[in-house]
């Protein structure tokens, strides 16, 4: 049996979360449908935020338009994980990050809430 070699890596997500041109969100998106590579797209969002985060200048429209596509795009399995990376600290970069998810409503649409 040969060796399968993943789609993506940490690095190429990061990249991708940084240009979000077109072609890099079907990408994305692709790669959001295949639940193997979910621990891939979380890594390389971490890195995304790291870079963000020690960036000279911080732009926070940008990182909440990235969480507002994501919490968007995403699929219901990973709105929790991609919150928790969004909580995961209280830097600016984070908390853009986190307001661009709250803003999609990804959150609500995956768990929504109980009637009772």
């Amino acid at each position: 049996m040969s060796n399968v070699a993943p789609i993506g890596n940490r690095e190429t997500v990061a990249e991708s979360l940084a240009g979000r041109s077109d072609e890099q969100k079907s990408w994305l998106s692709l790669m959001m449908e295949n639940p193997a590579m979910d621990d891939v797209l979380l890594d390389g969002l971490h890195l995304y935020l790291e870079q963000a985060s020690s960036a000279r200048f911080l732009n926070s429209i940008k990182l909440q338009a990235a969480g507002e596509w994501l919490g968007t795009n995403g699929p219901a399995r990973l709105q929790i994980r991609l919150m928790e990376a969004a909580r995961s600290s209280q830097h600016p970069a984070f908390a853009a990050l986190r307001d661009g998810l709250a803003k999609s409503g990804g959150l609500e649409r995956a768990y929504p809430k109980s009637t009772v």
